[in-house]
């Protein structure tokens, strides 16, 4: 998964630049996860229920990019693993128990944004996101 900040606006940045280290800062900071715990939520996140419609819309959407004349390449199964994976932490966060397709879609760019090689070189991520939004509009969401 790729998830991508930016940089901040000028303000911030100046801000940014007068402050203290991170890092300093950072050693001074108490946890608030510890290893047992960040355990624990990764055992509930993969207990949260993908019910088998939502499984087959996950195939699809990888299917989907696997016949498209875009991609080099279309995800791989471990790739379509990961994006189950990462819409069971998301309905987590969003408290509940199951998978929604809304969870699929909204983690979906950035699961599979780094893992696709267009045919033709691209300087930045736009085509890519186009074409994953794109595949997304043409598999039926399933209800």
């Amino acid at each position: 998964m790729r998830i991508e900040l930016g940089y901040p606006d000028a303000r911030h940045e100046r801000t940014l630049l007068g402050e203290e280290d991170r890092r300093v800062v950072l050693g001074r900071t108490a946890s608030v996860l510890d290893a047992a715990g960040l355990m624990q939520l990764q055992r509930a996140a993969a207990s949260v229920h993908a019910a088998g419609p939502l499984l087959d819309y996950v195939q699809q959407l990888v299917a989907a990019t696997r016949s498209r004349r875009d991609f080099r390449l279309g995800l791989s199964p471990r790739a379509a693993q990961g994006l189950v994976r990462a819409a069971r932490a998301w309905a987590l966060l969003d408290g509940r128990d199951a998978v929604l397709p809304d969870d699929v879609q909204a983690v979906w760019t950035a699961v599979a944004l780094h893992r696709l090689e267009l045919r033709e070189p691209a300087t930045d991520d736009t085509a890519r996101t186009r074409l994953l939004g794109a595949v997304l509009e043409s598999v039926p969401v399933p209800r």
